[in-house]
């Protein structure tokens, strides 16, 4: 679904001729996978939109695959569940990036991409810190994340109530994971893609850039494209409902019960074509100084 929001594109900002490339938090691996499988093209023209600032490459989408075919591109995360048969040049490693140390000393790789960690950190800042730290003078980070309190532009989303349940119960469930987040030992932000610019830029990056997209929560649109990414998304929620719900919801002191009618109503929502919901998509990126 994301390849279809974000147009193909898999980076929007890369030194030239990355050859060290990290994903930090990679899950299922497809982010690497999908940027190792991509195949060699023509060179870039002169004339193309992508153009150096220095040694920082603005990547266009018609020329992305032709990017990164001789990088080495490795992916952390917490447990190996990944698969076996990846691209040659793609490797994974099981490491807990909150840990001060990393695996690799200061200045070392071309590229950091993180995505997808609201509510698994407890500060989201000081991971953007030791990125910092490990990319070389020079280097781009990027991070792409959803903010998940849904929006509506055209007054179909009913409000929402601060001191009972809304009759959109997906905003109910945002909420909850954000209350279960404060309440986590440590606690975890849930709510981060609209502070990473301004974050990065307190810790040092330069070129700070932020794309915001509108992801839709079903296939309301009436634009064919955000239908399709719509369709997807729905499919992504529904899918993902319970096992998003069940350790946040316990935590704040739900019964199973409880929590198996409750998503009977998130479901619900989530398929409600007539509330035109929305969530905003951000990929942010930035750049070390080359003083750095």
């Amino acid at each position: 679904m994301l390849k279809l929001v974000n147009r193909g594109r898999l980076l929007f900002a890369s030194p030239l001729s990355p050859k060290k490339i990290l994903d930090v938090g990679t899950g299922s691996g497809i982010w690497p996978i999908e940027l190792g499988k991509r195949k060699k093209k023509n060179p870039l023209p002169p004339s193309s939109p992508a153009h150096p600032t220095g040694q920082f490459l603005i990547v266009s989408p018609s020329h992305v695959a032709s990017e990164f075919p001789a990088a080495e591109i490795i992916g952390t995360d917490l447990s190996s569940v990944q698969p076996n048969e990846v691209p040659e040049n793609v490797h994974f490693l099981v490491d807990d990036v909150t840990e001060d140390e990393w695996l690799w000393g200061p200045n070392h790789f071309d590229v950091i991409h993180a995505g997808h960690l609201s509510g698994a950190l407890p500060s989201y800042k000081d991971l953007l810190r030791k990125v910092f730290k490990h990319l070389k003078p020079g280097g781009s980070v990027q991070c792409d994340e959803f903010d998940p309190k849904p929006k509506c532009d055209d007054g179909t989303m009913p409000e929402e109530d601060p001191d009972k349940f809304s009759e959109y119960a997906l905003q109910d469930l945002m909420d909850l994971h954000h209350r279960a987040g404060q309440a986590s030992d440590p606690p975890r932000q849930f709510r981060v893609a609209h502070r990473l610019a301004r974050w990065m830029r307190e810790v040092g990056f330069e070129d700070v850039q932020e794309r915001v997209q509108k992801v839709p929560v079903n296939p309301w649109s009436t634009d064919s494209h955000l239908r399709t990414i719509g369709s997807w998304n729905e499919t992504n929620l529904l899918e993902a409902a319970a096992g998003w719900s069940y350790k946040p919801l316990t935590i704040l002191g739900w019964s199973k019960p409880e929590i198996e009618v409750f998503l009977v109503d998130v479901r619900k929502s989530i398929q409600n074509r007539d509330v035109h919901a929305y969530l905003d998509y951000y990929v942010v990126t930035g750049r070390k100084p080359l003083s750095a």
